[in-house]
């Protein structure tokens, strides 16, 4: 997979880190000590957190280095260090109030063995607080993965990408089987873009980035812009001239 641009990533900032605020928002401890916040990107979901809990001690995990840099240099007083969540949890301590996660497990697969391993750096009363995309049936999703498979370009991308989401059914059992007290819920978050060209600039920095690692630049231009054709069709003008990019996600909260 290529890299992660923290610069490209902040470019909508606000409105990626909303989500972490309104997960933060309902972790039901006063003052947990200790967090660690997985996949912390460029850091803006950790300084949710230490704006939520000031008093806490914070590490934010990430598997970029790209990315650990740039949380480091934007928020020197905190801890940041690189770990692969996929395979590197059980380095961990395993005593924290709170285990957060925004917007970052959908990249890792076997999400039964990802919660477990998450849930198991708590100690007993911590939460664990997670947040997901489930935006693979919204039409720029289905536009990427149509023309990924389709004559023109299919020869490009021999490995389709998989999405390691699970359906909201299987989270409620698979949280049923690790901890008794656990709530799910979903929020459509209505962003009002600018033009059809942000919504491209918004999915530069995560769901485009492994179709285009796979191409050349001319080729990345090309397919950038048949993407661009779909979202036109896909996505209509308001009256302002803005453009509603439904955005769905899926949080839960489960006690250890």
């Amino acid at each position: 997979m290529s890299s992660w641009d923290a610069a490209q990533y902040l470019k909508f900032g606000a409105q990626r880190t909303q989500p972490s605020r309104d997960l933060a928002a309902r972790i039901p401890l006063e003052q947990p000590r200790k967090i660690i916040d997985i996949g912390c990107g460029p850091g803006n979901s950790t300084e949710v957190l230490r704006q939520r809990f000031p008093q806490a001690d914070i590490l934010g995990v990430d598997s970029s280095p790209e990315m650990i840099r740039a949380a480091a240099q934007a928020h020197p007083e905190m801890r940041f260090q690189l770990c692969d969540a996929g395979t590197e949890l059980g380095t961990l301590d395993r005593d924290f109030d709170v285990v957060f996660s925004n917007a970052c497990i959908q990249w890792i697969p076997n999400h039964p063995k990802l919660l477990r391993e998450m849930m198991q750096l708590l100690r007993p009363g911590g939460i664990l607080a997670v947040q997901i995309p489930i935006n693979q049936k919204e039409p720029i999703h289905q536009i990427i993965q149509a023309l990924a498979a389709g004559e023109k370009w299919k020869a490009h991308f021999p490995s389709p990408r998989i999405f390691y989401q699970l359906t909201v059914s299987e989270y409620y059992d698979l949280l049923g089987e690790i901890t008794d007290s656990f709530e799910l819920w979903e929020t459509v978050y209505m962003h009002a873009m600018l033009s059809h060209d942000a919504i491209m600039e918004w999915y530069r920095g995560t769901g485009l980035r492994p179709y285009l690692a796979a191409l050349t630049p001319e080729l990345q231009q090309e397919f950038e812009k048949d993407v661009l054709d779909g979202v036109k069709q896909a996505y209509p003008v308001q009256k302002d001239g803005s453009v509603i990019f439904p955005f769905p996600r899926l949080f839960f909260l489960g006690e250890r």
